[in-house]
């Protein structure tokens, strides 16, 4: 039998009763939706992605339903899971691109969309370097002018480097020489990592 028939079932069964409900005994158990997902034919959070990226990248779609698409695509990619998934569905190269799109919401967006992926996942952190994008962060956090935009920049750059000492290294190279430190920064040392984005953020 499918697995997910077989969770099927097995809720009925287990929330299935003639008789009437025992003041104490516990709620039923809820069934989970990814089960139900999978049975009824819904959209994955796979397809969901690669449907707000196309949105976003589209000529036809207006900026005001770009921007809704990049909202749910952040909220896509806040699981561990979903952000691991953007290298096999092939999403890292447009998303780092969109961090030097002309439109500056987008650019926003981008690197919101960067820094909730790689905060706490190394392996987005490996993916983020590796196509380029700690370059493009630096460069939005030390040129741009609107202060929101700059916000969201410093964010990803920020959760790019923590913990995490190749995008350490890639970031303090990139740095504008008057912000490079003659000593490594530990990317570990949470102290380094803020003094050096401190100093991004004030302009120095």
């Amino acid at each position: 039998m499918d697995p997910g028939m077989n969770h099927l079932l097995k809720w009925g069964i287990e929330n299935s009763s003639t008789d009437a409900p025992s003041p104490d005994a516990p709620p039923p158990r809820p069934i989970d939706p990814a089960i139900l997902q999978a049975i009824f034919g819904g959209p994955s959070d796979a397809d969901l992605m690669k449907q707000s990226m196309a949105a976003i990248l589209s000529p036809d779609i207006t900026l005001e339903n770009k921007l809704t698409a990049f909202d749910n695509f952040e909220q896509l990619i806040e699981s561990i899971d979903n952000a691991n998934n953007l290298e096999p569905l092939g999403l890292w190269t447009p998303l780092v691109e969109l961090l030097k799109n002309e439109e500056g919401q987008l650019r926003r967006m981008a690197a919101w969309c960067v820094g909730t992926a790689v905060q706490n996942n190394e392996k987005a952190q490996e993916r983020a370097l590796v196509m380029g994008a700690i370059p493009a962060l630096v460069k939005m956090t030390v040129e741009e002018a609107d202060d929101n935009i700059r916000r969201k920049a410093l964010y990803a750059l920020s959760s790019e480097m923590r913990n995490y000492q190749p995008a350490t290294d890639e970031a303090v190279k990139a740095l504008p020489e008057r912000l490079r430190t003659e000593r490594p920064i530990d990317a570990a040392d949470m102290e380094a990592v803020d003094r050096i984005i401190a100093k991004l953020r004030e302009r120095k």
